[in-house]
């Protein structure tokens, strides 16, 4: 029997992807987008997804989008992007126009989430109660999956603004808007460029800009460790996918980080799968928007 087809959109804070697929293994139509101003963005999606018909051929319709989102159904404001610095984007409806144009079952989440249920379904995450997907690109996100499930609450989890112990002797100011020094004004793409003066593709192996970024992201993978207790960590987007060198820094880092503490043994002995790649790649977000929308057709049948 043939798989019945979802409809997907990551939905990226520099590009879309509109995916129209049953899994990896099946993908019938995938078109990418600019990410721009959000009337013309959402309506360019629309348009797509009408074109291909998703209406009749779907049978629900996955969203993973960057944030934050308002992912509470009985919020006023529920499928909405809440204070972003992406410009033009804060209180922008996303759910909203995609259900009035395809009438298909929804089920919104951050991209990276969306990704971290990828990865658990199809990827480097299968058989696994517990996992985290890490992305590290022009902003930092944590997807956290528990028992097949994205963990969310009040909001969902903005791990990447969490707070860290600074490197001895660094007191650089950071370059989030928000909080400065959060991990993600210290460690992602455009924190890297503000600090070096070069954007970080164009940094060698052994440049000290680095240093902080290994320890940043070191920190943040401690606390997670700490808090949520994933069986693995899986590290992807752009920077440490351009530069192979960072995980087995911040492999050793973590370590020497947990200090022995708890279940530290068990990381350390296992660290080259604790700590890994993804294996879905570049298609993890797309996938994460078709495991959103077979979702939406497990929480329509509850």
């Amino acid at each position: 029997m043939t798989e019945p087809l979802y409809a997907g959109v990551e939905l990226g804070g520099t590009k879309c992807v509109c995916i129209l697929a049953a899994g990896p293994d099946r993908v019938v139509a995938t078109e990418r987008i600019a990410t721009g101003a959000p009337g013309a963005t959402l309506g360019r999606i629309v348009e797509v997804l009408r074109e291909w018909d998703v209406a009749t051929r779907a049978r629900a319709l996955g969203v993973g989008s960057f944030g934050p989102l308002e992912l509470d159904p009985d919020a006023p404001d529920y499928g909405h992007v809440v204070r972003t610095p992406k410009p033009g984007w804060s209180g922008v409806d996303i759910v909203g126009p995609l259900v009035a144009a395809t009438g298909l079952p929804v089920m919104l989440d951050t991209d990276v989430a969306g990704a971290a249920l990828a990865e658990g379904r199809w990827g480097a995450a299968r058989g696994l109660a517990s996992h985290a997907y890490v992305t590290v690109g022009t902003g930092i996100g944590v997807g956290i999956v528990v028992n097949g499930q994205t963990v969310r609450g009040l909001g969902h989890p903005e791990a990447g603004h969490l707070r860290i112990p600074r490197m001895a002797g660094d007191d650089w100011p950071g370059h989030c808007p928000y909080h400065g020094d959060c991990v993600e004004g210290l460690a992602a793409g455009p924190a890297i460029a503000a600090r070096s003066g070069r954007a970080a593709e164009l940094l060698s192996p052994d440049d000290p800009a680095w240093d902080g970024v290994v320890h940043a992201l070191a920190m943040m993978l401690h606390n997670l460790v700490l808090t949520t207790a994933p069986q693995r960590i899986l590290l992807g987007g752009g920077v440490p996918v351009g530069q192979p060198h960072l995980i087995p820094r911040i492999r050793a880092a973590l370590v020497a980080s947990l200090g022995g503490y708890a279940h530290a043994e068990r990381v350390a002995e296992d660290i080259q799968r604790f700590v890994s790649g993804p294996e879905l790649g570049a298609m993890a977000g797309p996938m994460g928007a078709i495991a959103l929308a077979r979702l939406a057709i497990a929480d329509v049948a509850a």
